[in-house]
């Protein structure tokens, strides 16, 4: 909010603009230069917005400094241990924890929206079998507005509700049917007596020859990738889902406009190009190689999964997926596996060598998330599927927010134009 005690001047040639600062709850204040145009005819030049605040926002708040990441308020690392995902997603929504009763109505009003319209089968027919998983959820999401038309009308509250809703139930059905055409298996349809995770894991690995039970340890790793990976403040997908619902996009379009988004390897493929690294290394023995190479500025070569462009202390997602990794790894009983002994490695030189401490690059999310879902058996063209149903809730939840936000405009960056000035036509016969 404004404090009018509080104001920046901006001196440029013979104009002096006088700009509110915002106090936020938490975190930097912001200058407000809304009307600095209108009043100065000037822009501010911010490539990727990484000095901009586009929105108000209540919902993620990420302090990269301390390591900290809030989900209304909420530590990550206490909803990790002592809360699950759907009573997440019911806090990014609505703002507060549900009680129990309201929990137990949630809970029941997703699980009973899981299926898919019976015709949405036979779209997926019109991809190829090797399709990207990716490909297909952008596709097949998008498409959801040609068949869920009492749930387009973003002015009426209710259809919003309705979307929302359809959304998180569906997505993990949605995903789950990407990677079992994929394969050339069968569809598995959900099921109501199972959890959210434990639900999308027997879609995905479950066949209609055999019986499939879900291992419990499995089900909570699954339950803690999404829990982790539910929100992150305005990263470039969730912009993408803010900015296509500026122009008044249904809720299924901005959705798979997100998912697009997602889709680029700098933004949701980071734990796929952080296993390919670690395949690329393939032993334990020739890490030091691959170590001295990051250290030479001259060798384009990078550790994936090191680092975070946010976070400038350890990424706090981390340290409860590493835990995740050790108990899934224990029950699978991997020891042996190459690509784990690398990362174990790795990870033990990332935490005591003095050049990786000091530049602060410390394993993050993407490190052990990746490592995880290869011990469950997800093939790396699944990895940014799982993230992108798990964001899902993020998503909607900004997109709810920036529809009841009173100040919330169209989408409309400027531009530091460097192309040719205003010239004239000239006709062919004289060029």
């Amino acid at each position: 909010m404004a404090d009018k005690s509080k104001t920046a001047t901006l001196r440029f040639g013979e104009k002096s603009i006088e700009m509110p600062i915002l106090s936020p709850t938490v975190g930097p204040d912001v200058i407000d230069i809304r009307k600095l145009y209108a009043q100065g005819d000037v822009f501010t030049f911010d490539p990727g917005f990484t000095s901009t605040a586009s929105c108000e926002s209540a919902i993620t708040y990420i302090d990269g400094d301390k390591g900290e990441l809030l989900y209304r308020g909420y530590p990550i690392e206490e909803l990790a241990e002592k809360s699950h995902y759907l009573e997440v997603c019911y806090l990014l929504l609505y703002g507060e924890l549900p009680t129990r009763t309201q929990m137990e109505d949630f809970e029941r009003r997703v699980t009973r929206h899981t299926m898919l319209h019976e015709q949405i089968h036979y779209f997926f027919r019109g991809f190829r079998r090797d399709s990207h998983p990716m490909a297909t959820m952008v596709g097949v999401v998008g498409a959801m507005s040609a068949f869920y038309h009492d749930s387009l009308d973003i002015n009426d509250p209710w259809q919003r509700e309705v979307a929302a809703l359809r959304m998180i139930a569906k997505l993990p059905t949605i995903a789950a049917m990407a990677y079992k055409y994929s394969l050339g298996q069968p569809f598995v349809y959900p099921r109501n007596d199972l959890d959210y995770a434990a639900n999308f894991l027997h879609m995905c690995f479950s066949v209609p020859a055999e019986k499939y039970e879900v291992d419990p340890i499995l089900a909570h790793a699954m339950d803690l990738i999404f829990t982790l990976h539910a929100d992150h403040e305005q990263n470039a997908s969730t912009s993408t889902v803010r900015l296509a619902g500026s122009s008044g996009a249904n809720p299924f379009a901005c959705v798979a406009a997100g998912i697009a988004c997602l889709w680029g390897p700098a933004h949701g493929g980071a734990n796929q190009a952080c296993l390919e690294m670690l395949r690329q290394i393939g032993s334990v023995d020739r890490i030091p190689e691959y170590i001295a190479r990051a250290k030479d500025k001259n060798d384009p070569f990078r550790l994936m999964g090191f680092g975070h462009r946010v976070y400038k202390n350890f990424d706090p997602r981390a340290k409860v997926m590493k835990q995740a990794a050790d108990d899934v790894l224990g029950l699978l009983g991997i020891k042996d596996n190459p690509t784990l002994q690398v990362a174990k490695e790795l990870e033990r030189i990332a935490l005591e060598d003095p050049y990786f401490v000091e530049k602060k690059l410390y394993p993050n999310v993407d490190f052990y998330s990746g490592i995880i879902l290869e011990a469950m058996g997800f093939p790396t063209s699944m990895f940014t599927p799982i993230f992108a149903l798990s964001r899902t809730v993020g998503w909607i939840s900004q997109w709810k927010e920036m529809l009841g936000d009173e100040n919330q405009k169209i989408g409309r960056p400027r531009q530091l134009y460097v192309g040719k000035p205003r010239r004239a036509y000239v006709e062919v016969e004289n060029r």
